[in-house]
């Protein structure tokens, strides 16, 4: 992979360290920490370096005078066209017209590897997102969690991390439950059977259409009569009653009335509703690893061992009946249940057990992508690795706010349990699956996301997806003009010298940034950084477009802006790559 500028003037500042180190001029550490970066005032160079201002605290010297000692070390070079000391003591390096037109070669022969690097030095890492309960179709909420969880993943791949991306099935709780009794009680209704429909059941109109397939599967075979079912019930809210009382004395009466078969109900509900989401999500462009099922974690006898380990480690405890993980001891708020009163594992213990295995399985980093409203749980589970004797450092949770769709400027409400909600399917068929990923990661990921579902369908410069993609569809248009006025272009004739305009060293400037924006973007674990990359990249070449005649009759100096602009277009399918965004070639 090519050198990026930014690391080649970090090498001549390196080099420079290094010769007044072996000179014996300042007496400085072999791992003194050495940074540079992009000069936020162009008056002040291209890139400056702090590195005299920390050097100096150590040495006890003039900061200013360990810069000028640096400095004056600094090997020539043909990128450089001078080094200023400014302030109290800044680095700063303003580059030649060479050094930014070398970028567009260096574009040119990386090709789709231009802005990947090692730095991740191939160490294995697991991106766990989406993971939804398979208990109704994906929303649009979710819908925010794949791309930035899939985005995330891109970059650490482009960073050079061995990445895995996996999706975890909640199919052994309490929801499930829930989601299959629900189904059950609608295929009653199908059959005949009057059962008032409890509030703390699944509302949505897909909960109709799996009864309706069971029915069509099975007949009469699961049909029990309303009294059967409803005998003894408590009631349910809308009578005065709990409505969990009342949903979870429902559970227990399906799993009484229908024994064995509960199975056959239940694996019908999540087959179907594991297989839309998972056919939703490769619409969406988002595909996992692994999908890996809490049940068969359960089954497996995991969760009976990690407790065992927790006692093993005198960190559970029992008290009113239950066993508690004394997760206080490990900066918890409070301590934990582990097992309850009627012998059930929580969720919380499953999910120790499934973090474990995940470090089991060797991954020197878990990134969770979770929704904003697990805030409270990342102490707990750090808390539970660390009473197993794993770093909890190794777990890194990154939280997702929720998505609020606008139609013509008002808010769209959302119930899931109500069953009134936008599916992720639904978004894709309005906006396109393109303006869906980009404006899902358009904005932070712990900021609460506005979707002007108007805007994202607008053909305008003000949607942002519209307006990078019409760039790169530009490129390949003013390639199609030259073959049709009948020029060819080749890479090894071109004289990028001639790229000297102000607005096409602005460009190339901005080109040489992208390495730097994946790093950082990957390293922060912030794809909106590569979104608004893109869209000042998009902007800059729109510009220039607009101001420039790329295909003029100087042969050499046309062969110089098509090269610009190819360069620019790589660039662009490069970013939308990662962004898991189509790189149209018109529009």
């Amino acid at each position: 992979m090519a050198v990026n500028l930014k690391r080649r003037i970090q090498g001549l500042l390196e080099d420079a360290i290094e010769a007044v180190r072996g000179r014996g001029e300042l007496t400085i550490e072999s791992n003194a920490a050495i940074s540079i970066e992009r000069a936020r005032d162009s008056g002040h160079g291209d890139f400056a370096s702090p590195v005299a201002l920390g050097l100096a605290r150590t040495l006890r010297r003039n900061p200013r005078e360990v810069a000028e000692a640096i400095a004056a070390r600094i090997p020539t070079s043909e990128e450089v066209a001078k080094i200023e000391i400014a302030g109290p003591g800044f680095i700063n390096f303003f580059l030649t017209p060479l050094a930014l037109q070398s970028v567009a070669t260096d574009v040119l022969e990386a090709g789709n590897t231009f802005g990947r690097s090692e730095i991740g030095g191939g160490a294995p890492v697991q991106v766990e997102f989406v993971s939804a309960n398979p208990t109704g179709p994906l929303h649009v909420g979710h819908g925010r969690h794949a791309a930035f969880g899939a985005v995330i993943a891109n970059l650490l791949e482009a960073t050079g991390h061995r990445v895995q991306r996996e999706y975890y099935i909640n199919d052994a709780g309490r929801q499930m439950d829930i989601l299959g009794t629900s189904v059950w009680l609608r295929y009653l209704e199908r059959c005949g059977e009057s059962i008032p429909f409890p509030v703390n059941g699944y509302r949505g109109g897909y909960v109709i259409e799996l009864a309706a397939a069971l029915g069509e599967e099975s007949g009469e075979a699961f049909r029990v009569p309303a009294s059967a079912v409803l005998a003894g019930i408590p009631p349910d809210e809308a009578d005065g009653g709990s409505r969990e009382a009342h949903i979870d004395a429902l559970i227990a009466r399906t799993k009484s009335l229908l024994g064995d078969r509960y199975r056959q109900v239940f694996d019908h509900a999540l087959g179907a509703m594991t297989s839309q989401i998972r056919e939703d999500l490769e619409r969406f462009g988002v595909t996992f690893d692994r999908w890996y099922s809490e049940r068969s974690l359960v089954e497996s006898g995991a969760v009976e061992r990690v407790v065992e380990q927790l006692r093993g480690a005198k960190c559970a405890y029992l008290r009113d009946g239950a066993l508690w993980f004394a997760s206080t001891e490990f900066g918890d708020e409070k301590d934990r249940v582990l097992i309850r009163e009627n012998g059930q594992a929580t969720y919380f213990t499953n999910d120790i057990a499934y973090h474990l295995d995940k470090v089991e399985r060797g991954f020197e980093e878990l990134v969770d992508v979770w929704g904003a409203d697990h805030h409270g749980y990342i102490r707990r589970m750090k808390a539970a690795l660390a009473a197993l004797g794993r770093d909890p450092d190794r777990l890194e949770v990154l939280l997702v706010q929720f998505a609020i769709l606008y139609r013509g400027g008002k808010k769209i409400p959302m119930s899931t349990r109500a069953g009134e909600f936008v599916t992720l399917r639904e978004l894709c068929e309005e906006v396109g699956t393109d303006a869906a990923r980009f404006f899902y990661v358009m904005r932070k990921n712990d900021q609460h996301l506005d979707f002007d579902l108007d805007l994202a369908v607008s053909r305008s410069a003000e949607n942002p997806v519209y307006y990078v993609q019409y760039a790169h569809a530009r490129v390949c248009s003013v390639m199609r003009q030259l073959s049709e006025r009948g020029h060819r272009w080749e890479a090894g004739r071109v004289s990028l010298h001639r790229l000297v305009e102000s607005q096409e060293l602005g460009l190339l400037r901005t080109l040489s940034r992208y390495p730097e924006v994946v790093e950082t973007a990957g390293m922060a674990r912030e794809p909106h950084q590569m979104a608004y990359y893109l869209r000042e990249l998009a902007n800059d070449f729109h510009a220039y477009y607009n101001a420039h005649t790329l295909l003029t009759e100087d042969a050499e100096l046309r062969d110089a802006r098509v090269a610009l602009a190819l360069a620019t277009r790589q660039v662009l399918s490069n970013g939308l790559e990662l962004l898991g965004v189509s790189a149209p070639e018109s529009m």
